[in-house]
């Protein structure tokens, strides 16, 4: 069968070993149809998918590869590192030197604890604030995804006297009664909850600037009153920057707002492309981990030598001068010219982003959470997610996902990407 499909071929041997055929649900393509692309292999800023299509890749790994797929000096350097050895399980120089990086760019942390994957560090990071308040409650928003752990796949109860409901199966509604659900950029449903609630809140969870539910901007006001509250009531605030850290700017969406916040959870880019993960803070909180303080927090692979050297050698290179200018400006063309195309075939549609992260809705307005963003037209999204994707342009397959340009994005990239929405906009219309 010389012109069988190789990705049906492959999600067909998926399906029978793997649960869904995938091993992350949005893999799936079961929000927009079809069969997920399978790729081959990865350069610049394009992947290969199992029939050897070329995609321009506007996911980069769900934002880590922000230098592009195997940029030289960070291939480099986890060469140099294999060759050293995978997993030690005892603690390395090269850890230290990614914590100091790090420390060096994130004022509000004074020491980080290195962990695997975002979920880990977001779940690390609440218990932290649960044993350093010795509080049980926490704030988090509808729309904001903080990995899958427990207590924070929660959807929202029925008022603001009442906690969340589980999301998920086999959560246990006991084990989510203490997270209260909120919607994002309501200063008065926020202030409401405090006033019911403030003294028995360990934490506000928020991702200041939201990337699964698209490109959401927590407002300038609404970030400052998270700050003032949590401040007043001795709650921790707590930002998850494991999507906008080192993207949306050298010192995150904390530095973009200019917000300080207790605890930062970090992750994507600070590995490059490999598992790797932080969460950090202030001295006095982040001395209550374990072995130092009763907070019981452990990895085996935490710290691991290879991802240490790919994160590192990351990091070295977008703290060069000029490096977010430059990315910052592609970003904005690729937002422009989507919005241009849209303007030009009569086609509702609005866009934003922030240094190398970027979303679009297809409609006039950008929304302020995540109910609006739930009235996106559904088909009219699919639609212009195939119509990239036979084109060779790669977006997330699902509305609810932001994008990422890498600094290996070139001018003719964007412009190709730009008229491959033209055309799929004028195709739409009806004549």
């Amino acid at each position: 069968m010389p012109n069988a499909d190789q990705n049906d071929i492959l999600f067909e041997r998926a399906r029978a070993v793997i649960p869904g055929g995938v091993n992350s649900p949005v893999r799936a393509f079961k929000a927009v149809g079809g069969t997920p692309r399978f790729i081959r292999r990865a350069e610049g800023a394009y992947f290969w998918d199992a029939n050897d299509k070329r995609y321009i890749d506007y996911i980069g790994s769900w934002g880590p590869m922000i230098l592009g797929h195997g940029h030289p000096a960070v291939v480099e350097a986890v060469q140099k590192a294999v060759l050293e050895g995978f997993s030690y399980g005892a603690p390395t120089e090269r850890e230290i030197e990614l914590a100091e990086a790090i420390l060096a760019l994130v004022p509000s942390m004074e020491m980080v604890r290195l962990v695997s994957s975002g979920t880990e560090a977001a779940m690390s990071a609440l218990r932290l604030a649960r044993g350093a308040t010795g509080r049980k409650h926490i704030i988090k928003f509808e729309g904001c995804y903080h990995g899958h752990a427990d207590a924070l796949l929660v959807k929202a109860g029925s008022g603001l006297a009442t906690f969340g409901h589980p999301t998920s199966a086999g959560v246990p509604p006991e084990v989510t009664q203490h997270t209260l659900v909120l919607e994002y950029n309501n200063i008065a449903q926020l202030e409401e909850a405090f006033a019911l609630h403030g003294n028995d809140i360990a934490c506000l969870m928020i991702e200041a600037i939201a990337g699964n539910m698209n490109f959401v901007r927590a407002t300038p006001e609404f970030a400052k009153r998270c700050r003032d509250l949590c401040t007043q009531h001795g709650a921790l605030l707590v930002f998850d920057e494991v999507m906008t850290g080192f993207r949306v700017g050298l010192h995150g969406a904390q530095g973009v707002l200019g917000i300080t916040p207790d605890l930062t959870v970090l992750g994507k880019v600070i590995g490059g492309g490999m598992p790797l993960a932080a969460f950090g803070g202030p001295r006095a909180i982040m001395e209550q981990l374990a072995p130092l303080g009763p907070v019981y927090q452990a990895g085996t692979l935490s710290g691991n030598p290879v991802a240490t050297a790919c994160g590192l050698a990351t990091l070295k290179e977008i703290a060069k001068p000029g490096f977010y200018e430059a990315l910052s400006k592609k970003t904005q063309s690729l937002v422009e010219g989507l919005k241009a195309a849209a303007a030009a075939e009569g086609q509702p549609f609005n866009a934003d982003s922030e240094g190398g992260m970027l979303g679009f809705f297809l409609m006039n307005e950008l929304p302020q959470n995540y109910a609006t963003v739930m009235t996106t037209d559904n088909a009219k999204f699919n639609a212009l997610f195939h119509g990239l994707l036979d084109r060779g342009v790669y977006i997330a397959p699902a509305l609810y996902e932001a994008g990422f340009v890498s600094a290996a994005h070139s001018d003719e990239d964007i412009a190709a990407t730009i008229e491959a929405a033209r055309q799929i906009f004028k195709a739409s219309q009806p004549r």
